[in-house]
């Protein structure tokens, strides 16, 4: 099963809506959403649930995580959702900084697969092949923290987040 990090800074808005939205899509991926700057335990904001609700689908029991050492060391990919992101799994789990990229980066690098799921054309090398430990991180790759919006700005991000979603999970 491939293994999947959602990363954004406070674990209460993009990583959840990211986590989510592949939970209620795909079955066969492991998920875990979390944060480089988190209070623990911490439930989602409201407009988060919300705008998750207007996409139907559902973060239940959600509860704000920081980001371990062992999330990152079994993480087939971390998907950050900003550069910011990228550049905090490259200082603190340099050992995931070749597995880490922000969506926007994926939707647009990351190779389909040709179905062998064992040859040459898996994810991991597929991943390894964008040598993410080295491309210099880009303004454009944000997707833009919601946090102090109202409800159209989740909605907005939330949308986004599926979006771009919709691009990479068909080649993961």
């Amino acid at each position: 099963m491939v293994n999947l990090v959602f990363l954004c800074t406070g674990n209460a808005a993009r990583s959840v809506m990211g986590g989510a939205i592949v939970r209620a899509r795909r079955d066969d991926l492991e998920v875990v959403t979390a944060g480089t700057h988190v209070i623990e335990g911490m439930p989602m904001s409201w407009r988060t649930r919300d705008a998750l609700g207007a996409l139907d689908v559902e973060a239940p029991g959600h509860r704000s995580y920081q980001l371990r050492d062992g999330d990152a060391a079994m993480a087939d990919l971390v998907i950050a959702m900003a550069g910011e992101h990228v550049g905090y799994v490259r200082r603190v789990h340099p050992q995931a900084a070749a597995r880490t990229v922000t969506l926007k980066r994926l939707a647009r690098d990351l190779a389909p697969s040709t179905g062998d799921a064992l040859g040459p054309d898996d994810l991991a090398t597929r991943v390894g092949a964008l040598g993410l430990s080295d491309v210099e991180i880009e303004a454009w790759e944000d997707v833009e923290d919601p946090a102090g919006g109202d409800l159209p700005e989740f909605e907005a991000c939330a949308r986004e987040i599926r979006d771009l979603l919709d691009e990479v999970l068909p080649r993961i």
